[in-house]
Order: C-alpha cells, then structure tokens, then sequence
C-alpha cells in the first residue's frame, strides 16, 4: 500500500494556518453614534468623521422601529457630516437598543477617473502577477479590475492618487494559502473626492501604514510598506480601484484607461511596468 507522503506536508500546513487566525476581525474605521433620553423620546446622532460619503442601514430591538428604520435606510451621510433623529417610545426608552450597519461612497456620485499613477515609487520597477479579469482571483465584482504588482515584503507603496485615507487596517501578522485569510490582510483605503474613486492597497507588514485616516495624501506619496498578509501565497502588493455601488459589499472594481505611463488594455501579465 502505497502511502501519500508528499500531501502530508501540505495538509499539516493548512491545518496550521488555520489555526493561527487572528481571533478578533479589525475594521478599517467607524462611525460616532451616541443615544440620549429625552423624557419618552430617543435622540440617536450619527456622525461621518470619513472624508467620503457614507450609507447607514439602522437597526432597532423594539419591531415597531425596525419597521420605521426600513423606510429611512440607507442613510446618507456626505463626508464629515451629522445628523440626529429622534424617535417617540412609550415603554422604557432607555432599553432600546440599536445596532448599525455602513458602506463607504454615494452609487448616485458619477465615477469620472479614468487613469491612476502606479502604485510604488518613481524610478522602481515591478513585474505584473496578475492583471485584469483574470484567474485565480480577478474575477469577482470586488476584484475583477484589480493589478498585482511584485513588490517584496518591505517595499515601499505609493498613492496612485491624490485624496484622504479613509480606512486603515494594520494589525495583522501574517498570511496564508486559504481563503480564510481573506479578510485577514493589512491594507489602505483612499478616496479622490473630486472623481468618486476609491483605491486600495492590501497585504501591507504588520504595522505597515504610513498614514492615518483623515490624513491628506498626494499621488506618488509613501504610504505604506508591503507585506504578505491575508489571503496570499506570494509576495505582492494588490492595487484595486473601485466605485460605491448599491450591493451588499458596496463597492465594485473599476477599469481605469490608463496605469501611469501604461494603458490597461495593453497589459501581459510578467510584464515589467515601470514608473517614470
């Protein structure tokens, strides 16, 4: 009998991966929200500390609010902005309770970018791992347009556009070879007020990111140091550009024209792009 020695080694990997998730999921920002009693009245504000706008689906414990919220969710809230809602309750209005859900953009704000800068320092060179709608992973709704670049763990990442930080995520430690890494990797979000865009830069080091949310960036500025964090088995940074869109993830990946000096219907994959 024959004995499959060599997918040992692969499983024993997997299996110890796994176990090494983090046991608690970071969130890349939040919202303020804070309840006062007023007499038999709830006032709820909600503020928006992001320079983007962003939707709130509200939920209550009691049925009668829940059904009132479904008539008022989402709620838009524009870029640092507040509002406050008041809600009638006969009986014990301080036990109320009310959980929230948010997406970053506005699906009505057109999406008018049509070209980035590459995302890693002028005179560097990287090879193209992945590209466009392409396997294995470019080719879902949140991946579909995204560039793998072959940055090294410890290369710098660049901002492919001017805007605001507007999440963050850079506590993790590591990576793996399954998919349950995937919502387990560091990474950047930017916002381009004047053009709808949202870009993102995953799998940075362990506190990786240069910047923090609310901070004002330019293109070609240093924002972060890659890593090999998430779901990844090799050393790359992933570049994607994205639009708000009214799904469950609220975002969709987006085609750009043109990649700095390169247009994208052109691209190989292995090919080297430099930025000039």
């Amino acid at each position: 009998m024959r004995v499959p020695v060599r997918v040992l080694p692969f499983l024993v990997l997997i299996a110890m991966t796994s176990c090494l998730l983090p046991k608690e999921q970071l969130k890349q920002n939040q919202l303020d929200a804070s309840k006062e009693i007023i007499g038999n009245n709830i006032q709820l504000t909600l503020g928006n500390p992001l320079h983007c706008p962003v939707r709130i689906w509200l939920q209550s414990d009691r049925p009668q609010l829940t059904e009132i919220l479904k008539t008022q969710n989402p709620i838009l809230l524009p870029a640092l902005a507040d509002t406050v809602l008041v809600f009638s309750v006969e009986n014990e209005p301080e036990a109320v309770g009310f959980s929230l859900n948010f997406r970053m953009g506005d699906p009505q704000t057109p999406m008018t970018a049509t070209e980035v800068g590459l995302p890693f320092p002028k005179g560097r060179r990287y090879t193209l791992v992945q590209g466009y709608q392409s396997t294995p992973s470019h080719n879902t709704d949140w991946s579909r347009y995204a560039l793998d670049f072959s940055l090294a763990v410890g290369d710098t990442i660049s901002a492919a556009t001017d805007g605001y930080v507007v999440g963050v995520i850079e506590g993790y430690k590591r990576g793996g070879p399954d998919k349950k890494w995937r919502d387990y990797g560091n990474f950047i979000t930017l916002y381009h007020p004047q053009s709808g865009l949202f870009t993102q830069y995953v799998h940075l080091v362990y506190e990786g990111s240069l910047v923090g949310v609310g901070d004002r960036v330019a293109r070609g500025q240093p924002i972060g140091i890659s890593g090999l964090t998430g779901f990844t088995t090799i050393e790359h940074l992933h570049f994607n550009c994205l639009q708000a869109v009214d799904s469950e993830a609220g975002l969709r990946s987006v085609p750009m024209e043109r990649i700095g000096a390169y247009e994208t219907r052109k691209l190989v994959r292995n090919q080297w792009m430099k930025r000039e």
